[in-house]
């Protein structure tokens, strides 16, 4: 079927790496877009091409700070009031995920919130990857595709050729994730169970599981400030692991998290680019996205499955 022409793809301002690739992987150019900031901090955008009647494809992942947030939904509202035919949040890295139930009395859901705001700004669908719980995608009230960086991620873990293979979880809360991976690959789990003091703090870690001589990959849907992948990494090397590597599909990274992965027992740890990278630690590595979210454009706008994409 041939592609639909009535399209094009904007940018907000910190996703422009990404969005330049899935360009140039759907073989069109990147729409003109400004956005212009005041002195106050105050910005507003403005779109430098007519979309009247257009299927718009916003890229903006919604990491810190706000103002990636705050310019999406300033892109979605100018969109919509240029008359574009339909308004596609393409999202990689969906900011406020963690926080998707009352994980204690008088506390914000701000994964429902930021939702709630997407929609009412203007959204038709929503294009993410890696939720941090699937049933985050009941929280739009629009058709979400959500994706799987797995699609890129199972590759590169093949290219690896490792012999005695253990797939490993720095918590039993992504024991799901990771069991998929050892379905694909048909390898042993192990699991790292921890337990918390507070927020971005582990208290103290066990591995229920045997990684005597194993190559060991820990999976996990983002890294923030390392302290869990690090440990466990630390501790399946104690417990006589060969190596140990980890894959995660957003590479948040923030705070101390350079310096624990660089003095960690991890050889690498390898996350997508749905947020950009520049913490220059040798350990980290970044594979694209570009191509997988550029086919699910493709196939949305002929009115095709995605669902074949799945690699698991």
């Amino acid at each position: 079927m041939e592609q639909s022409k009535n399209y094009k793809v904007f940018s907000g301002t910190k996703s422009r790496y990404l969005a330049e690739k899935i360009c140039l992987s759907l073989g069109c150019s990147l729409g003109n877009l400004t956005t212009t900031h005041f002195s106050d901090g105050e910005f507003e955008v403005c779109y430098d091409e007519s979309i009247r009647g257009v299927d718009v494809f916003l890229v903006q992942s919604t990491f810190p700070s706000a103002d990636n947030l705050m310019e999406l939904l300033l892109m979605i509202d100018a969109a919509k009031r240029a008359s574009a035919r339909t308004i596609n949040a393409v999202i990689p890295y969906f900011g406020w995920a963690r926080q998707d139930r009352k994980s204690k009395p008088r506390v914000s859901i701000g994964a429902k919130l930021v939702a709630d705001m997407l929609g009412v700004a203007g959204i038709d669908r929503v294009i993410t990857m890696d939720l941090h719980a699937d049933q985050e995608q009941g929280f739009f009230n629009v058709p979400v595709d959500h994706l799987y960086a797995s699609t890129v991620m199972l590759p590169y873990v093949q290219s690896l050729n490792l012999e005695n293979l253990v797939i490993a979880t720095p918590d039993v809360g992504g024991s799901k994730r990771a069991n998929t991976y050892c379905k694909y690959l048909n390898c042993p789990l192990v699991l790292c169970n921890k337990t918390r003091k507070k927020a971005n703090e582990v208290a103290s870690m066990q591995v229920i599981g045997d990684v005597q001589g194993a190559n060991v990959i820990l999976v996990d849907d983002m890294v923030d400030t390392a302290g869990s992948i690090t440990l466990a990494a630390n501790l399946l090397k104690e417990n006589g692991a060969r190596s140990v590597r980890a894959i995660a599909s957003h590479c948040v990274m923030s705070g101390p998290a350079n310096e624990r992965v660089e003095k960690s027992a991890l050889e690498e740890i390898v996350f997508t680019d749905s947020i950009p990278y520049f913490g220059g630690c040798e350990k980290v590595r970044q594979i694209t996205v570009a191509d997988m979210i550029a086919e699910t454009i493709r196939r949305v706008l002929n009115n095709e499955s995605i669902s074949d994409q799945y690699l698991i």
